[in-house]
């Protein structure tokens, strides 16, 4: 009985492993490691449809709503939606930022940040003694203050073109900040909002792959071994989708 129990614990092992190895190589590596529970829509358990993005639209950095929200804000005027392109919110670069700022990124977990500390050059890059989710929590809060003592009323309540105001502000390093330069924390801001729009949907961003369908980019692909020896130019599904899309 014993021997048996242990066959057919090998048995269900080769037969889950094979699920995983055929979901890597048939689909996407997300697809595969998250498994069919959650990439199957029609999950007979369940009345709802399950949806990937969804999982990306959860927060783990900000605990402030208010502070996520200028956040969302800001990179809108920063990337903002037209009648050709979705902006930064349709393609979720405040969640996208929001992860980063939890992770290695924003606690610069690969990066050496001890002292001694010094001023940098500008062609030095990061220098700062602060950690990138620090700055961020700075350069909100400047945001917010200069808003409210500017305007008289909250950055997310303002309108477009002041919103951009502000943001000039920022960048020509009229707003002062505690332990970093304005200008600074808006070139972070805007690096990781065009990484939000551009980056693998993996990460949070770039909804729908939308980022890479303006750039003509059909994302990473398994294989093309199919049509490698084509002496056809053969476009992309994908990025076919997109022009038309883009086009009509």
């Amino acid at each position: 009985m014993e021997n048996k129990k242990k066959g057919m614990s090998r048995r269900d092992f080769v037969k889950r492993s094979g699920l995983l190895v055929g979901g890597l190589a048939g689909g996407t590596v997300l697809g595969g490691l998250i498994g069919p529970k959650v990439t199957d829509q029609s999950d007979e358990n369940s009345n709802e449809t399950t949806d990937l993005n969804s999982y990306n639209e959860a927060l783990m950095y900000f605990t402030n709503m208010e502070d996520f929200n200028v956040i969302k804000a800001a990179t809108e005027r920063i990337f903002p939606a037209d009648d050709n392109r979705p902006g930064a919110i349709d393609l979720l670069v405040p969640f996208y930022i929001d992860h980063q700022l939890a992770g290695a990124y924003g606690n610069n977990s690969r990066e050496y940040m001890q002292g001694p500390f010094h001023k940098g050059e500008p062609t030095q890059g990061y220098q700062s003694r602060m950690k990138r989710n620090e700055i961020f929590d700075v350069g909100i809060k400047g945001i917010k203050d200069y808003s409210e003592k500017t305007f008289d009323d909250k950055f997310v309540n303002l309108d477009g073109e002041q919103q951009d105001e502000v943001l000039t502000a920022l960048e020509n390093d009229e707003i002062e900040l505690r332990g970093v330069s304005s200008s600074f924390f808006f070139a972070l801001l805007r690096s990781a909002t065009l990484e939000g729009i551009y980056a693998d949907p993996l990460y949070g961003g770039n909804k729908d792959m939308e980022g890479w369908k303006m750039k003509e980019y059909p994302g990473d692909q398994m294989s093309y071994l199919d049509v490698i020896e084509s002496e056809e130019f053969i476009q992309d599904e994908l990025t076919t989708s997109s022009l038309k899309d883009h086009h009509n």
